[in-house]
């Protein structure tokens, strides 16, 4: 039986590069002279930390135009947390990165297919979605209605199978 994945994947070799690349950004930009504006990766959490409250943005604004140069989908940051003061009187933002589909969304795009009437059947498998059908033209047409549902996350469509 022909079917695919739907996953999330997170390119950590682009977020590192990217990462990398707003570093020396800010570090080279007369703006951020003077300001202790850095970014620091650990893990899953990118930390940002200034001096003030617009550097802190500006320097997040570079990231994400490092991220989006890179390929990364800046749905792949989780901004939802407040920036936090610092002892010296700075700010600084953690912004986690998120990777694979979230229960609750996968929920969503399951639900979705099932009422779109398309022959496939949708499983989740971790943070993953196996869709299977008795024919490729369902598969692509399940596929095209996925990538038309317009989701807060990055989808990829892998593993295809016949």
């Amino acid at each position: 039986m022909p079917s695919f994945d739907i996953v999330s994947k997170l390119p950590s070799a682009e977020v590192d590069n990217a990462v990398v690349q707003a570093q020396k950004e800010i570090a080279t930009r007369f703006d951020f002279k003077n300001t202790a504006a850095e970014i620091v990766r650990a893990e899953n959490v990118i930390t940002v930390r200034a001096n003030s409250d617009d550097r802190l943005n500006a320097a997040i604004e570079v990231l994400h135009a490092k991220m989006v140069k890179r390929g990364v989908s800046l749905t792949h940051l989780d901004e939802s947390k407040e920036p936090e003061p610092t002892a010296k009187g700075g700010k600084k933002k953690d912004i986690t990165l998120t990777d694979g589909i979230a229960q609750d969304k996968a929920k969503e795009i399951v639900k979705a297919l099932k009422e779109s009437k398309i022959k496939v059947q949708a499983s989740i498998q971790g943070d993953t979605l196996r869709v299977s059908g008795k024919n490729r033209d369902d598969l692509q047409t399940a596929i095209a209605f996925v990538k038309g549902q317009k989701l807060p996350i990055a989808l990829q469509f892998t593993n295809y199978r016949d």
